[in-house]
């Protein structure tokens, strides 16, 4: 038995085209008894959200254009994803794999993130197995596949998918088979993850979960204009965050906040800036 069963988790696999991600991340699940969420899983959580499944194409794993990184669907994107990531985390006991899990859930104290690599050769024979394509054709692929991951994780979450010091482990699948990746993560997990962690861990995700929950409101319901909005949970003090050229939209905010979560104390943590313009 693995001691992690006792005690839950989240683990979020970040992996490179042709790395074997969804078959490790497969077979971890079977083996710690946890629950797997696909890509598609989170795909579909997002278009049930509000988000036009016509749209997706344009920022799902993908590096945005310039005036699709602009345009209000992009934020509109991002809060869904988010929203959907820590939905399934505060299920607990769960693997979610891409959309940035690993950066939504950094601060989370019984999440594990995993990124799963191979060198160029491995994935480009690999690739060549699997749909019978050329060296150009799984060339060509890859490279796709990098710089649409990288440039995702840029514009969405400021962050270098590719530096491994955004990860607890960083394994190459071209060294290591299926199942001695899964053997490695579930000791590092059996070994890392305690009650403390896992009592810490809930908390946050739920706390996060709120917060997200009430950005949605503010933007998709009362269409309040605030351009970044964020917010986070300290202590007893719910800090909305954000930037406007309203500092009425911001208190018309802070009272709905107030409505929703009357247990919190209510702060403002949002820039005023005069001539600030957002891109519509």
């Amino acid at each position: 038995n693995i001691k992690s069963e006792v005690f839950m988790a989240i683990i979020s696999i970040s992996r490179q085209v042709a790395a074997r991600g969804d078959e490790v991340a497969e077979l971890l699940a079977k083996k710690l008894g946890y629950t797997f969420i696909t890509r598609k899983d989170i795909e579909n959580r997002i278009v049930e959200l509000g988000f036009a499944a016509e749209k997706m194409p344009k920022y799902d794993e993908r590096k945005p254009g310039f005036f699709a990184s602009l345009a209000k669907d992009r934020d509109e994107y991002l809060n869904y994803v988010q929203y959907a990531i820590l939905e399934a985390a505060a299920k607990q006991n769960v693997i979610i794999i891409g959309r940035g899990a690993f950066s939504t859930l950094k601060e989370v104290p019984n999440n594990i993130s995993i990124r799963l690599v191979a060198s160029e050769e491995v994935r480009i024979q690999r690739l060549q197995k699997e749909f019978d394509w050329t060296e150009k054709q799984a060339r060509q692929r890859i490279e796709e596949s990098d710089t649409n991951r990288q440039g995702y994780h840029t514009s969405f979450y400021n962050v270098d998918v590719n530096d491994s010091a955004n990860y607890h482990a960083v394994i190459n699948t071209g060294f290591l088979s299926d199942q001695d990746c899964v053997e490695l993560v579930a000791e590092y997990i059996a070994k890392t993850i305690t009650e403390e962690k896992e009592k810490a861990g809930t908390l946050k995700v739920e706390q996060m979960l709120k917060c997200q929950q009430i950005i949605n409101k503010l933007i998709f319901e009362h269409q309040i204009n605030i351009e970044f909005m964020h917010g986070v949970i300290e202590e007893n003090t719910f800090v909305l965050q954000g930037v406007s050229q309203s500092a009425p939209a911001v208190e018309d905010a802070l009272k709905i906040i107030k409505k929703e979560f009357p247990e919190y104390q209510v702060k403002s943590a949002v820039s005023i800036i005069h001539d600030f313009k957002s891109f519509k």
